[in-house]
């Protein structure tokens, strides 16, 4: 922890200028709605099989071609190229209140559907991944080329209180969408992302800074260390060189990690004290190399001791062929007696928009 570095100067931009869509480093080609993950994970001899890799390609064709199709054409109906990225909807004013007054809570989370969470830390408010628009992937026109909701937003842009900090873990269309960010763009909230993704976002905030892999940052009382989880970074099939994180937040009283995707990994093991983990924990059939099954979640989870565990990115893209409701069953069969024996609320179970506030801890 004390030996973490800080962002080097040339990640920092404390006036952004404007940017275009996808930023100079990105493939000259058309690039396709969503950057394939690498190859499957290594087995015993260190490396994927021939049989493995076409075996895995094979699921893949099959998931994308199963699924791409129907979104597709709805995005080309006539309501979808019309209306702007949002649905159209109102925030009832007690809902609106209920969110603004957040900041006053020494801890809380509400969960924005798939990995996008907001958060209360002892007086400062964190945005991570937020997405908010009906459909992500790449804009031709007034066309979206990728994958719609399956769930709703809970809240348009407009409806959720500044925050002081954002955080975005990778430049997957899933954790960065560019319309969201654009109605959240405000000169008093400071962006912090992963390495070579600065250009992607959009102008308007007072600072847009890039944390590579051990670095540390302090901003409004709060502690920020990037790390390396077990992902990817790639925004479109040619783009390899983005980086990917994980993020500890740390105030003098508060430790949540922000785990972000990742496979099954040991980098979160020698965390200690951690009062809230969030995980993903779907879209991993097929894709176990880059998202963690449950069961390795709620392994991850208890090996770094966690109090609470929120899980994300789940229920509202349809990324894997896994049933709608599967990742959340397994979770808790996981889990299992130790969800209900001594540490009843270890896994935290709220629908999009819902305010988690963590039982035990009073507001000062």
């Amino acid at each position: 922890m004390g030996g973490a570095e800080q962002p080097r100067e040339d990640r920092v931009e404390e006036r952004p200028e404007e940017r275009p869509e996808e930023g100079p480093d990105e493939p000259a080609t058309t690039p396709s709605p969503a950057a394939p993950p690498p190859s499957p994970s290594p087995g015993a001899t260190g490396r994927a099989t021939g049989v493995e890799r076409a075996r895995f390609a094979a699921r893949a064709a099959r998931g994308q071609i199963r699924r791409y199709p129907r979104h597709l054409a709805g995005g080309l109906h006539p309501d979808v190229l019309r209306r702007g990225p949002f649905l159209p909807g109102e925030t009832p004013e007690e809902t609106l209140a209920i969110l603004g007054s957040l900041r006053d809570e020494p801890l809380a989370a509400v969960w924005l559907g798939h990995a996008g969470v907001l958060l209360a830390i002892d007086g400062r408010l964190v945005l991570v991944d937020p997405v908010l628009s009906e459909r992500i992937g790449v804009r031709l026109g007034p066309m979206v080329v990728g994958k719609s909701r399956i769930a709703p937003a809970p809240f348009a842009p407009s409806a959720l209180p500044r925050p002081d900090l954002l955080l975005l873990t990778h430049a997957h269309f899933d954790h960065l969408d560019r319309p969201t960010l654009q109605a959240l763009a405000h000169p008093e909230t400071v962006v912090l992302t992963a390495r070579r993704t600065r250009r992607l976002i959009p102008r308007g905030f007072g600072a847009v800074i890039e944390l590579d892999w051990d670095e540390a940052i302090e901003r409004d009382d709060l502690r920020i260390r990037a790390m390396r989880p077990a992902h990817w970074g790639a925004r479109t099939v040619l783009d390899r060189r983005r980086g990917f994180n994980s993020y500890e937040i740390e105030s003098d009283r508060r430790r949540v990690l922000l785990a972000g995707d990742t496979a099954a990994t040991d980098a979160f093991d020698g965390l200690a004290e951690v009062e809230l983990a969030v995980f993903g924990i779907g879209a991993y059939d097929p894709w176990e190399h880059a998202h963690a099954t449950p069961e390795q979640v709620w392994r991850m989870f208890t090996r770094l001791g966690g109090r609470w565990l929120l899980p994300m990115h789940h229920s509202t893209f349809e990324l894997g062929d896994e049933p709608v409701d599967e990742p959340m069953r397994r979770l808790l069969d996981a889990a299992g007696d130790e969800a209900t024996e001594g540490h009843p609320e270890a896994v935290v179970q709220v629908a999009p928009g819902e305010i988690w506030l963590p039982p035990g801890i009073v507001t000062p």
